[in-house]
């Protein structure tokens, strides 16, 4: 027994007292090994059985307070799903829920012919959310990165195989502390172990880390949130604390697909003999530990242990392992794949032995046929470590050869590391064998029923506890005692404004791609001015002509309100979810609706386990079951707590997260044109309108939990909740039914920062002008009753309807939801040219400032934040926008319409699937590409043949390109961008004699045309050497201006004015402008530098002088070229947005038009392209029917 606790110690393996006991009777003379345990044995056992892999405090027995509990805390979450099974296909068995779908079609290629196509099914679709807080911690970027990562494996592995498809992410951290910025709430001098990063470090580092992987992956990350909180409070007897997050939260999470016949893990299908597989990355001396390292307070274990335990992310080695998945799926029932698992916590040892055990199996495994990028490692580090972007799964032996070829083709590397056995050695056994070693041949040799026993059930014995709150002063006297009276409410505003929970996370977004895939139909960014404010990303079912459904996510979280009660808290991160989710068109309203439950507590804090008891007792055994939602999928993280000593006092420091549940809300959609956004429509667009205000919370106006409390250094006594769980559902109803009604304009719920954010944050949207008068709704002027108004977080929501539809707007409430007494009419929204927001009551003025002070003001902390991680002068130019009241927005000035018939037959969408004479068009890849899909699909549609060609086909001469009309180069990352964006693609080409002779062969045929779109653009440009027809001035295209990777959406302005040469796809198009899609992070052209060559400038003018410059970047005032920031996101010279070749049949462009080919695919779509464009296809289209008209 004391060698397993030295062990337990010096491996930092979080085992408790009765699981060492277990072991030592495992091990032990009596048990049923009698030998002690390999150090590889005693590992495994360790991550296998960790809270972080085994959740073992939710399944506990509790008692509280001296009485036992009748339930664990899983019990009552899986009440929900018990009570309200609903759309849900399976829960709690799987990698993440499998959520009914809709009838739609999956579009992958043919693996035989490599043709796309479309195949009529139900398209189900997945719901995960994951953590990743002690990585995060320790070391940002790449605990960011692989938090990403592991959550996208989560969603690539449902069933038998499955997709990702969208994701989300979110952030909690202590005070920032920017420099030279501090906020008067924020706390100095607390401190933090040295080996932790700051919290300013951690939203510096980690919000690349994980846009970063998201963005090479492939996946749009398209809503979150970001909340900071650290502050003093006192426990019942007068003793101090701090409560904050320096142990981060980093969330990922999102949705996916996966076909019906693979949604369900079948175990009867594995059979022994099975071959086990290894597929992705190689074995590295990264991540060891991690399951058992984040199942710990944070400073518990040892400085190395834990940054020992952070993993490191290869996105690239990802997308090549998600091709082979998506290859296998496409196979249907034919899938060599029969069982899979992603690599997670634990690595190896945690996920093949939970495949076989899955399987109801053993295995034999030999440890030297584990892939292995380090020769130096121990059989412990290898079969135990965290290296990323890896699956196991179980191959039939008549899907072998089918399965190798796939993997070839995608140069994905994958081991065969062993075989599934059956009781061959009279029990199932988990073997693992080592060639290489004389002395310890069998690292491991168990019963399986050992490793997958049942240990002693955890009990877990807590007492309640209260704070010592007092009550919050909302006259604002009391903390600013020598502030005059009329300066109070300016101040309240100024502050909570910046407040990170409030204000923009604009920082957060823009390094994001939410466009890759071609689905989003609503992502962070609203209206013509892309603010980021929307209450829910939407994205369509699948790349299907004519589709309306989809999936809508949102996300809720109020760890603040769990200071005063645990159980309000975890009320309001469900509603709140909801009060988001509801501003799409829900195919089933509340009934279709399911949530993720995300669990950060500190546990073992006082009063924190029976907080988090309550908590869950609240939603799983009450809310959820009153409301009919379920509860399918969630995770949980038991330790969130940061202890250290202090290195000058040699005392011990703390800081202890509140309970802090993080809602994620997933439904189905029936229309994801419906859904409603925070934006203002203007007078000038849409006449005389009204505001509504619906107050939910029938006149409660408490401030406890509060960005006003939090901004003045205060909790407050009384939080919010849901004051009536019927009224809430009849509110939902009748959103719901005012969707099918066309009646409503604007929405936007309450929430953090109160009614007044609610209502900046629309104005700044719309940029208008907002009159609200506060009779209704605030007893008086009296300042205390108007900052309860103004900055309470009680459940409600504003709408803009149009005046001749107030009678529409209050019938429909008054027949299925809040009674009128509850419905406001508090404002209306005045002309554009006066961007202001008035506030009044009576004839009292209250508050008036400008749009601009106040966005720039709401916007201060992420420009603070870009400023410190980009270029400077950068963030200083788009700070200094938001002070424009002339800038138009994006918008639409079309030279062709969406009636227009340039081709040869009726211009329809049938007639154009039904063609027999459809060209091939290559849709090139390369290991790292990822855009593919959406690509094919708009050349598809545009009736074409889209034909999957890789690399790999080409080098190894099993395709030709003699065979095709069209090349598409796609975007992504090819070989990660590590050789320069393009570089190592390129390379490829020119380096294999016959590659480059295909490709010339190619460029030269004068029936073909190439079109290369991100990283197929960059690859274009470095192959002009090949191109008959290109510039010799061609640019190339290297890092943008800002230093950072751009995702917007951009004006550009159609420039081919040849009408001798036209491009092949720009016909018709010229001079017209519109919004396109960027998402790069090197964009800029640049010219080659000789002691020759003319300055950058001059080159520009060339090029452009030439008639070589099609499309370019314009502002959104004059609509004229700019090099401005951000219209132009990367800096290129005049706007350079992409090249042709003279003669027309080569383009070559940054920003992607294939991503917005469907209609209702945008981040913003004015009402009249929605309505002219209202069919199957979107403005881009043009660009390819332009190629198809081409090509006759």
């Amino acid at each position: 027994m004391e060698v397993l606790r030295e062990a337990n110690a010096r491996f930092g393996l979080a085992l408790d007292s009765s699981e060492l006991q277990y072991l030592a009777d495992a091990y032990g003379k009596a048990g049923a090994l009698g030998r002690s345990p390999t150090d590889v044995e005693l590992f495994m056992f360790a991550q296998v059985n960790s809270e972080h892999c085994r959740h073992k405090q939710f399944n506990a027995e509790w008692t509280i307070d001296g009485q036992k509990k009748p339930n664990s805390l899983f019990q009552m979450i899986r009440n929900t799903h018990k009570r309200t099974p609903g759309r849900t296909v399976s829960a709690y068995s799987d990698n993440a829920a499998v959520l009914e779908g809709f009838d739609a079609s999956f579009w992958s290629p043919d693996t035989n012919t490599g043709n796309w196509t479309q195949k009529k099914e139900m398209v189900h679709y997945l719901a995960k959310v994951e953590t990743h807080n002690h990585p995060t911690a320790v070391s940002p970027f790449p605990g960011a990165a692989t938090g990403s990562g592991g959550e996208i494996r989560d969603e690539g592995a449902v069933g038998r195989g499955s997709r990702p498809k969208a994701g989300l992410a979110g952030f909690c951290v202590s005070d920032l502390l920017i420099p030279g910025h501090k906020q008067p709430w924020e706390l100095e001098n607390v401190g933090k172990p040295n080996h932790i990063a700051s919290p300013l470090d951690i939203m510096i580092e980690a919000p690349l880390g994980a846009a970063a992987f998201n963005n090479e992956f492939g996946r749009p990350c398209t809503t979150g949130y970001f909340r900071t909180l650290l502050t003093k409070v006192e426990d019942e007897q007068g003793q101090p604390e701090i409560r904050g997050y320096h142990k981060p939260i980093m969330i990922a999470g999102g949705v996916g697909t996966v076909r019906p016949q693979h949604a369900l893990k079948d175990p009867s299908i594995v059979k022994p003999g099975s071959f086990l597989i290894v597929l992705g990355g190689p074995a590295m001396l990264i991540g060891l530990g991690g399951g058992a390292a984040s199942s710990i307070t944070s400073g518990e274990g040892s400085v190395e242990l834990d940054f020992a335990s952070v993993q490191r992310g290869n996105a690239e080695v990802q997308r090549r392992a998600q091709e082979v998945i998506n290859a296998c799926v496409s196979l249907g029932p034919n899938s060599p794949i029969k069982f899979i698992h992603d690599v997670g916590a634990g690595g190896l040892s945690n996920a093949l032995p939970e495949l076989v055990h899955d399987s109801d199996l053993g295995a034999t495994f030999e440890l030297r046929e584990v892939d292995n990028a380090d020769k130096g490692m121990s059989p412990l580090q290898i079969w135990c470590c965290e290296a990323q972007e890896r699956y196991v799964m179980a191959v039939a032996e008549d899907g072998l050869n089918k399965f190798r070829a796939i993997a070839h083709r995608e140069r994905c590397g994958y081991s065969i590391v062993g075989r599934a056995t059956g009781n061959e050695h009279g029990e199932k056994r988990l073997i693992l064998m080592d060639r290489d070693s004389k002395d310890h041949p069998l690292p491991i040799d168990l019963p399986m029923s050992v490793l997958f026993g049942k240990p002693p059930k955890m009990t877990r014995q807590v007492a309640s506890r209260k704070l010592k709150l007092p009550r919050f002063d909302s006259s604002l006297t009391k903390y600013l005692p020598t502030t005059p009276a009329k300066e109070v409410l300016s101040e309240a505003v100024d502050r909570v404004l910046k407040l990170p929970s409030v204000g923009s996370k604009s920082f957060l977004i823009t390094i994001g791609d939410r466009t890759v895939g071609g689905l989003t139909a609503r992502d962070q960014m609203v209206g013509p001015w892309q603010t980021p404010v929307a209450d829910v990303s939407v994205t369509a079912t699948s790349l299907t002509p004519g589709i309306k459904t989809g999936e809508a996510m949102a996300m809720g979280e109020k760890p603040t309100l769990a200071l005063i009660s645990a159980a309000a808290s975890a009320r309001m991160a469900v509603a709140e979810s909801l009060m988001n989710l509801t501003a799409a068109h829900l195919q089933e309203r509340l009934e279709g609706v399911i949530l993720s439950a995300n669990w950060m507590s500190a546990s073992s804090h006082p009063g924190e386990g029976a907080a988090i008891y309550e908590a869950v007792e609240a939603i799983g055994m009450y809310l959820c079951p009153k409301l009919g939602i379920s509860i399918p999928v969630g995770k949980d993280s038991m330790s969130m707590k940061m202890k250290w000593t202090d290195p000058q006092q040699k005392t011990p420091k703390e800081v202890t997260a509140p309970l802090s549940l993080i809602i994620s809300a997933f439904g189905p959609v029936s229309d994801i044109k419906k859904t409603w956004t925070p934006t203002l429509r203007r007078l000038e667009d849409v006449g005389e309108t009204t505001i509504f205000f619906i107050d939910l919370a029938k006149g409660k106006r408490v401030l406890g939990g509060s960005a006003l409390a939090q901004v003045f250094g205060q909790v407050g006594d009384e939080c919010p909740d849901i004051r009536d769980v019927e009224l809430f559902k009849d509110f939902f109803d009748a959103t719901q039914q005012m969707q099918e009604d066309n009646c409503v304009l604007a929405y936007h719920d309450r929430s953090d920062g109160g009614l007044f954010t609610t209502l900046a944050e629309m104005m700044f949207a719309g940029r208008c002008g907002v009159e609200i008068m506060l009779d209704s709704i605030c007893p008086s002027s009296q300042p205390h009753h108007v900052l309860e108004t103004l900055f309470n977080e009680e459940l409600g929501a504003v709408f803009q309807v149009r005046k001749s539809d107030e009678n529409r707007f209050r019938s429909c409430f008054s027949t299925c939801g809040p009674p009128d007494g509850l419905i406001h009419k508090i404002g209306r929204v005045s002309k554009a040219i006066k961007q202001d927001l008035a506030i009044y009551h009576g004839a009292t003025l209250i508050h008036r400032s400008t749009r601009s002070s106040l966005q720039q003001k709401w916007s201060f902390t992420s420009y603070q934040m870009q400023r410190i991680r980009d270029n400077p002068l950068c963030a200083d130019t788009e700070y200094s926008n938001i002070l424009s009241d002339t800038n138009r927005g994006l918008s639409y000035s079309l030279k062709y319409s969406a009636k227009e018939n340039i081709l040869p037959w009726k211009s329809s969408l049938s007639a154009t699937l039904g063609l027999t004479n459809k060209p091939r068009v290559a849709i090139l890849r390369e290991q790292g590409v990822n855009g593919q899909p959406e690509m094919a699909y708009a050349f598809h549609v545009s009736g074409f043949t889209a034909v999957d060609v890789h690399m790999t086909d080409l080098i190894s001469g099993r395709v030709s390109l003699s065979t095709f009309t069209g090349l598409a180069a796609c975007g992504g990352f090819s070989y990660g961008d590590v050789l320069g964006a393009g570089q190592g693609w390129a390379k490829s080409v020119l380096l294999h004699a016959n590659t480059r002779k295909e490709f010339r062969k190619f460029f030269e045929r004068p029936d073909t045309f190439t079109l290369g779109v991100c990283n197929g653009c960059q690859f274009l440009t470095r192959l002009a050497s090949l191109i008959p027809d290109a510039s010799s001035t061609w640019p190339v295209f290297e890092r943008n201006s800002s230093e950072q990777y751009e995702a917007r959406v951009c004006m550009v302005r159609i420039s081919d004015p040849d009408p001798s040469n036209p491009s092949v796809f720009l016909h018709g198009m010229h001079n017209s402008s519109l919004p396109i899609a960027v998402a790069h992070g090197e964009g800029r052209a640049t010219f080659p530098s000789t002691p020759s060559s003319p300055p950058t400038s001059t080159a520009a003018s060339n090029l452009i002088s030439s008639n070589l410059v099609p499309i370019q970047y314009v502002d959104n005032t004059t609509f004229n070229p700019t090099e401005e920031y951000p219209f132009n996101p990367n800096g290129s010279p005049a706007g350079i947005a992409g090249v042709r070749s003279r003669d027309g049949r080569v383009l070559a462009l940054m920003p992607h038009p294939e991503r917005t080919v469907m209609s209702g695919i945008g981040s913003y779509i004015p009402e009249h392209i929605g309505k002219e464009w209202d069919g199957d296809a979107g403005p881009w289209s043009r660009l390819f029917l332009s190629a198809r008209r081409w090509v006759g």
